[in-house]
């Protein structure tokens, strides 16, 4: 850690709570990445404040990770899940929560940095009521999402008018890749101002354990060649382009095949009702002496399930980023992965993995086929993808470059008011 204490800085994630078990209904990748970032850059100086939805009456108002780390979770709405299409309107509400917390604490947070087209707007609304420097991390841009489903919601408008607003209006934008930021430029606005820094993952976590020990703590034979999937239940995650695959002659030809699907869903709810319909799936085309559901498993207990691997399967039909691929990559995995999105810049094509059409299993497949049938080919992909992760994707990598345009922030905002800058 920096001995000089660099600020305050507020992380804002209104559905997207940090200090929940990862592979709850909506929990995934924006709650990794807002609990890594905080954490991390604790870890370079900063007073981290990370803001969420209290979602039950149950949770803790507070929730301490490390030094100068913590996750505080404010009443807007009723204290009980609500799903994300359904927050908007108790976002006024989530902002009296959060200038009341700063009245009570008698602090300001001069840096706000949000997660998700619903945190953005809180943002722009502290931005037009205090002085502060507000940046902005998508996540998922509804520009792009509508074009990939069938049904767009009803929020689908207040959405895209508030990315829009918030691209053209935020201090600065954080893209994840190069391919989210060229769809920003193309799709939503060619106003604001966008820098790229990549989503991390923890690299002392994921790789710390080898294939052998990997299998042996998750129960996998030695002669196994297991293909995995790790994330939620979600059509869009593209679930059901796996298992098809799966079935197709060339994979399942492989002598003791085994097809592992990691995560967690809730019984009568949206994921929980996409796990049904995956399991009956799986079901018709014959595979269920195949696949094993593991349920919800501890995200630091994720490395064995990597480690364990041939193959990670990241099938989805759109991903910003993709945080599974490169705890996949990171342990070692060689990753199959749809050619969208920031897909196509973690994943290095024929260096770390294939990257093939979204919902085509016959191209997923033959993917899958080409990596299992050549094990030296396999065991060189995934040297590759650690030393690719090793590069470009720790944690502490990515919170130093926001450190430094936090600080860089933090200069504009105090020249703004006349004031001494204490950060520099």
């Amino acid at each position: 850690m920096l001995s000089k204490s660099r600020g305050k800085v507020a992380l804002i994630s209104v559905h997207g709570d940090p200090a929940v078990d990862i592979g709850q209904e909506e929990a995934g990748g924006q709650n990794v990445y807002v609990r890594q970032v905080g954490e991390a850059l604790a870890r370079q100086g900063w007073q981290v404040d990370m803001f969420t939805r209290r979602s039950s009456v149950e949770q803790a108002e507070i929730v301490e990770h490390s030094n100068n780390c913590r996750t505080i979770r404010l009443t807007a709405g009723p204290q009980k899940f609500v799903a994300r299409q359904k927050i908007f309107s108790y976002l006024p509400e989530f902002v009296k929560a959060f200038l009341d917390f700063q009245h009570q604490q008698e602090t300001i947070y001069p840096i706000i940095h949000t997660n998700y087209w619903l945190s953005a707007w809180v943002g722009m609304k502290i931005k037009k009521l205090q002085a502060v420097r507000h940046l902005h991390t998508y996540h998922s841009l509804g520009a792009v999402k509508y074009r990939s489903i069938n049904t767009i919601p009803l929020i689908a408008k207040t959405r895209l008018r508030v990315e829009k607003e918030c691209l053209e209006t935020a201090d600065m934008i954080v893209a994840t890749s190069p391919q989210e930021r060229e769809h920003m430029r193309t799709l939503v606005s060619s106003k604001g101002n966008i820098m790229v820094i990549p989503c991390g993952t923890n690299i002392e976590c994921f790789g710390s354990i080898d294939r052998e020990a990997g299998r042996a703590k998750i129960g996998v034979q030695p002669e196994d060649k297991l293909v995995m999937y790790a994330g939620r239940f979600d059509e869009r995650k593209g679930i059901e382009t796996l298992v098809r695959a799966i079935a197709k002659d060339e994979v399942k030809r492989h002598e003791n095949l085994k097809l592992m699907i990691v995560g967690g869903s809730t019984p009568g709810k949206k994921d929980g009702l996409e796990q049904e319909r995956i399991a009956s799936l799986v079901r018709e085309l014959g595979i269920e002496h195949l696949t094993k559901f593991t349920g919800r498993v501890q995200h630091e207990d994720l490395a064995a399930y990597y480690a364990a691997a041939d193959i990670c399967v990241v099938p989805s039909h759109y991903e910003p980023f993709g945080l599974v691929a490169i705890e996949a990559m990171a342990s070692r995995t060689p990753v199959v992965a749809s050619d969208v999105g920031g897909l196509k810049f973690s994943v290095a094509n024929e260096v770390t993995g294939l990257l093939v059409p979204p919902q085509d299993e016959t191209a997923f497949a033959g993917a899958i086929d080409a990596i299992l049938s050549n094990p030296e080919w396999r065991a060189q992909l995934g040297t590759n993808a650690r030393e690719r992760v090793e590069a470009k994707f720790s944690w502490d990598g990515v919170a130093s470059q926001l450190d430094d345009q936090y600080v860089s922030e933090l200069g504009k905002l105090w020249q703004e008011l006349g004031l001494f800058n204490p950060a520099v």
